[in-house]
């Protein structure tokens, strides 16, 4: 893993008139922790990057692909078809720039605080109505794979509110239901043999996207502010281990370094 500092171009400046880019995740971030919000878009210190997942990356990609076929034929996926879901995957142009967060993604300006907000989506339904579905692909393996929205975590919650919330302000009907293709690597096979198997779920789940505005006003008060928040609370309760680390490493070495300026 490893820490740095961004770019001068990617931290907020109260200064400047330039809209400002927030990515989901940096929303997602702000959340969790507004001190390590506040460190990583106005000062430029990260939190340590976690290991890529490759392998979710591969299946992700394998799951587009698949449900790609049936966005150019107009059909049903077979998934789609055991669960009764009348949807089809939505075949639009623009699915690709939707799909690539480092790039655009789909995206909003929210022109009372100028910042734009965006995010990389996996994949969109539509109904015969009309009506928009968010779609995300999630994999994992554990023994007993998840099942309801109960199963899932907040943070992939809020991650398709944001896509929601960032869909409905580009003038789509958006349906209030998204769903998780949620697959689970099976580990009971008697042997490798150079492939996977997976038990496929598809989860709905009813976003609610009306705290998204909101923070994104909070997220604008608190970067263009020149205090650092205090150490934040993490969602199992307790306070942030980022900020914590921090605060205990700093301790440590303003100690070391007073003891060395006595000598």
């Amino acid at each position: 893993m490893t820490a740095g500092f961004k770019r001068q171009s990617s931290l907020f400046n109260p200064a400047s008139s330039e809209p400002f880019k927030v990515s989901r995740s940096k929303i997602d971030l702000f959340m969790e922790c507004q001190r390590c919000a506040y460190l990583d878009m106005r000062l430029g210190v990260k939190r340590p990057s976690m290991p890529s997942f490759t392998l979710n990356n591969a299946v992700d990609e394998l799951l587009k692909r698949e449900f790609d076929i049936h966005r150019v034929q107009g059909t049903k996926h077979p998934l789609v078809e055991k669960y009764g879901l009348d949807a089809v995957p939505f075949n639009d142009p623009r699915m690709e720039e939707w799909r690539d967060a480092l790039r655009r993604g789909i995206a909003y300006l929210h022109e009372p605080t100028n910042i734009l907000v965006r995010g990389g989506i996996d994949d969109v339904w539509v109904t015969p109505t009309g009506e928009l579905i968010i779609v995300d692909y999630k994999a994992t393996s554990k023994k007993i794979g998840p099942s309801t929205e109960d199963d899932l975590y907040d943070s992939y919650k809020r991650q398709l509110e944001i896509y929601q919330w960032l869909f409905r302000r580009n003038g789509f009907t958006v349906s209030p239901t998204v769903y998780f293709v949620y697959v689970n690597g099976k580990a009971d096979a008697k042997a490798f043999d150079g492939k996977l198997e997976f038990d496929v779920e598809l989860i709905p789940y009813t976003g609610n996207d009306l705290w998204v505005e909101p923070a994104v006003y909070d997220l604008k008060k608190t970067l263009a502010g020149e205090e650092i928040p205090p150490i934040g609370t993490s969602f199992g309760g307790g306070p942030c281990e980022h900020c914590t680390y921090r605060e205990a490493a700093g301790k440590k070495l303003q100690e070391l370094h007073r003891n060395n300026a006595k000598k």
